[in-house]
C-alpha cells in the first residue's frame, strides 16, 4: 500500500511537472504569435519606406533642378545640351527616344511571346513544354550588358548589310535586342494565365463543333486576356527601364527625332552618362539626372499602376 501511494505520488508530481511545462511553452508561443505580425509588419514597412526615400531624394533634388529651369520649358524643350555653353534641358528627345525603343521591342516580344505562350499552353506535350519553357526562360538570366554588346557587336552590322543608311549607333537595333530580352517575360506569363483557364472550357467548345485554333483564340485568350495584357504592360515597363542595352547599342546623340536609323538617348541613358562623374554635384546638370529620374520613376509607376488596373478590371473567377 505504501508503495503504491508512492508511486501514485511520484505520478502526480510527473503530471503537475507537465502542466507547468505545457503552460510554459504555451505561453512562450503566445508570445511568439504575438510578435510574428510585428515582425512581418516591421518587413512590410521596410519596403514602403524605401520607396518612400527613394521618392523623397528624387523629389528634393529635381526641385532644385526646377528652380533653375522652368518645369514648362523641360517638359517642352526639344534641345538637349547641357553641356555647351548656353545649355537647355528639353526632356522631349530623351521621351521620343524612350518610346521609340519601348515600342520596337514590342513590336518584337509581343506576337513572339504571346505565339510562344499559346504553343506552350495548348499545343505542346509534358515533355516539350518541360524543355522548351526552361530554354526560353535562360533569355531572362543573360546579363543586359552582354545583350548590348550583342546589339552593338552582331545586330547593328547584320541591320546595315540589308539597310546601309542605319548609322553605327541607332535606336532600331537596341530595340529589337531587347524585344528578345523582354519575350520570355511575356511568354512566362502569358502562359501560367493560359494554363489557369478550366479544361472545361475547352472541352466545352471542342464539344460544340470548334477547332483547337478556334478554341484556343475565342475561348482561352479571351478567358486569360487579363493575364495577358499585364504581362503586356510589365513588359513595356520592363523596356522603358533597360539600360546597358540602348546605352551601348543606341549612342548618346540627344536627337529629337522619329527616325529609327539614327542614334538616339533614352532616359536611362541619360542617367548613365551624367552620374559617370562628368556633373560636378551641385551643378544644373547634376540635378538633371535627378528630374529625368523622376519623370522615369512617374513612368514606370503609371505602367505599373496601369498593369494592376487591366488585372483587376477584366480578371475572370473561375
Amino acid at each position: 500500500m505504501q508503495k503504491n501511494s508512492e508511486v501514485r505520488h511520484g505520478e502526480s508530481l510527473n503530471v503537475s511537472e507537465m502542466i507547468a511545462q505545457n503552460k510554459n511553452k504555451k505561453s512562450i508561443s503566445n508570445l511568439v504569435e504575438k510578435l510574428i505580425p510585428t515582425f512581418l509588419f516591421l518587413l512590410a514597412l521596410i519596403t514602403v519606406l524605401t520607396t518612400l526615400g527613394i521618392l523623397y531624394t528624387l523629389l528634393s533634388q529635381a526641385i532644385e533642378f526646377f528652380k533653375q529651369v522652368p518645369i514648362w520649358e523641360f517638359f517642352t524643350g526639344t534641345v538637349l545640351k547641357p553641356l555647351s555653353q548656353n545649355p537647355e534641358f528639353g526632356i522631349l528627345p530623351l521621351i521620343s527616344g524612350t518610346l521609340i525603343s519601348t515600342f520596337i521591342a514590342m513590336l518584337v516580344a509581343g506576337p513572339i511571346g504571346l505565339m510562344s505562350a499559346v504553343y506552350l499552353s495548348e499545343y505542346a506535350s509534358d515533355n516539350v513544354r518541360r524543355v522548351l519553357k526552361p530554354m526560353l526562360e535562360i533569355l531572362a538570366g543573360i546579363p543586359t550588358i552582354v545583350y548590348g554588346f550583342f546589339a552593338f557587336t552582331f545586330v547593328t552590322p547584320l541591320i546595315r548589310e540589308i539597310w546601309p543608311d542605319v548609322g553605327a549607333t541607332n535606336i532600331l537595333s537596341p530595340g529589337l535586342v531587347m524585344g528578345v530580352m523582354i519575350i520570355p517575360m511575356i511568354a512566362s506569363l502569358s502562359e501560367d494565365a493560359m494554363t489557369s483557364v478550366p479544361n472545361a472550357m475547352r472541352e466545352g467548345s471542342l464539344a460544340m463543333g470548334a477547332t483547337k485554333l478556334e478554341t484556343t483564340f475565342k475561348v482561352v485568350i479571351p478567358a486569360a486576356f487579363s493575364g495577358i495584357i499585364a504581362s503586356f504592360v510589365l513588359g513595356i515597363s520592363r523596356a522603358i527601364g533597360e539600360t546597358m542595352i540602348v546605352t551601348i547599342a543606341s549612342g548618346s546623340s540627344k536627337n529629337f527625332t522619329f527616325d529609327i536609323t539614327q542614334s538616339m538617348q533614352t532616359m536611362t541613358a541619360y542617367i548613365v552618362e551624367v552620374s559617370g562623374g562628368e556633373a560636378p554635384a551641385g551643378s544644373t546638370i547634376y540635378y538633371s539626372l535627378y528630374a529625368v529620374a523622376l519623370t522615369l520613376f512617374v513612368f514606370t509607376l503609371i505602367m505599373n499602376l496601369l498593369a494592376r488596373y487591366v488585372s483587376r478590371k477584366f480578371r475572370e473567377e473561375y
